[in-house]
């Protein structure tokens, strides 16, 4: 087992690290929902702060009827029983791993590129991924018209696949997958007895709020796992707490009692006080849907703001749809960790190299992340979600303008080798 240090944190404590010796970086690395708390959240942590004992391995009831009724609203009826809480949805992602695998290690098609840690899981429990890319101008999926020789072909190697996994919408790409494609790829797990998993934890954040969205929960509600926490749409990533529902049918009643059994070693159940405020934010509301909409609003506004940037200075990109992403593609390097190295040693604009999520190390894609661009402080970070136009407030402005002032000194850079290697390769959006 070769598992390192999760790339985005890895890449957060070395920018905190070069700003502290007074480098001046543009921090575009980590995917930190980058927002105040918000105060009835913070209220209702602080009643339940005397609540100090275990409590149900699969959480409280009122956190897993919260979370029943937020996924019904959706058009997705759930027990509460079926609901199965966690301290933050990776640790969910995890112990269905292994609850998949609980009579072996059993493989799992991954989207290309895909979050940074779901190989790594992956690889902790023995079980080797199937990347696969990602249909071209989507993200978080993989492309339906490979996924079944990709298994068929691990399996005649004697390789067992059990299931596959999506993100809707997407990080690193910040796209969302078509409804048809969904469809598509519903029908070949079925085809090819597949588990889903559905990782929704950036669910509410669609730039769009009239996108239309589907879940695989929809179309194949027998086998599909849906993870989602409150970690990306209410910013509170340090309070880790998180939600799984599985399907109601008797593989899910199943896969439940394994996912408790492995929860009950590992993290025994979330911290009471943040399931408390947990539950009451599942039930939406008004405050807490206003505060979702505005998040949703400034995400979509400040990373379609980075975005123009990008594609100005000549970059391919497709502009982001969900969360706080963007994932562009530069020419004129030879690798993605190239082209990071330079953002940051030569520009001061901290990225992850699109190699660290599983894509072709050789092309040069990187993940960028817009959600601390929003201020430096809670009371700047408070007046940029409630601006009329964030874009315009000092802060981010400065930012921006460090951004443009990078792209354009690269692009510059590059401009006297490319003359020298003659015309390049036309640079690829997401694949």
């Amino acid at each position: 087992m070769h598992v390192t240090l999760s790339a985005t944190l890895a890449a957060n404590q070395d920018i905190e690290r070069r700003r502290r010796a007074g480098q001046r970086v543009l921090h575009l690395a980590f995917g930190e929902a980058g927002l105040p708390v918000h105060p009835a959240l913070r209220a209702r942590l602080a009643d339940a702060s005397g609540n100090n004992g275990y409590g149900q391995v699969a959480g409280s009831p009122a956190l897993r009827e919260a979370a029943a009724g937020y996924w019904t609203r959706r058009g997705l009826p759930t027990d509460p029983d079926l609901v199965v809480s966690g301290p933050g949805s990776k640790s969910l992602l995890f112990g269905v791993l292994l609850a998949i695998g609980a009579d072996g290690p059993a493989d799992i098609v991954l989207p290309m590129p895909s979050w940074v840690s779901y190989a790594a899981q992956a690889e902790i429990i023995g079980v080797r991924p199937i990347m696969v890319p990602a249909p071209p101008g989507e993200g978080g999926v993989p492309d339906p018209d490979l996924v079944a020789s990709a298994v068929l072909h691990a399996r005649a190697q004697g390789r067992t696949v059990r299931s596959l996994l999506v993100t809707l919408p997407d990080n690193p790409t910040g796209r969302l997958a078509r409804p048809s494609t969904i469809r598509r790829l519903a029908q070949i797990a079925r085809d090819l007895d597949l588990v889903i998993i559905s990782d929704e934890i950036y669910r509410d954040l669609v730039h769009d709020p009239v996108a239309e969205y589907l879940s695989p929960a929809e179309v194949a509600p027998e086998r599909t796992i849906i993870t989602s926490g409150l970690s990306k749409s209410l910013a509170v990533g340090g309070w880790r707490i998180g939600m799984a529902r599985l399907s109601h049918t008797p593989a899910g009643w199943a896969l439940r009692d394994r996912l408790l059994a492995v929860a009950s070693e590992i993290w025994s159940s979330p911290a009471a006080p943040v399931q408390h405020a947990a539950a009451y934010a599942l039930t939406e509301p008004a405050e807490i849907v206003q505060r979702v909409n505005e998040s949703r609003r400034l995400h979509g506004l400040v990373a379609r703001a980075v975005a123009d940037r990008f594609t100005k200075a000549g970059a391919s990109v497709h502009a982001p749809q969900g969360g706080f992403y963007l994932y562009p593609e530069i020419s004129g390097f030879e690798s993605a960790a190239e082209l990071a190295h330079t953002l940051i040693e030569q520009h001061g604009v901290g990225v992850l190299p699109g190699s660290a999520f599983g894509d072709n190390p050789r092309a040069p894609r990187v993940r960028v992340a817009t959600s601390l661009l929003y201020g430096d402080t809670p009371d700047q970070r408070l007046t940029t979600l409630h601006a009329d136009d964030p874009l315009t407030l000092p802060w981010v402005a400065e930012s921006l303008i460090h951004l443009e002032s990078a792209l354009t000194d690269l692009t510059a850079a590059r401009q006297p080798s490319q003359r020298r290697i003659g015309v390049l390769k036309p640079a690829h959006a997401v694949r």
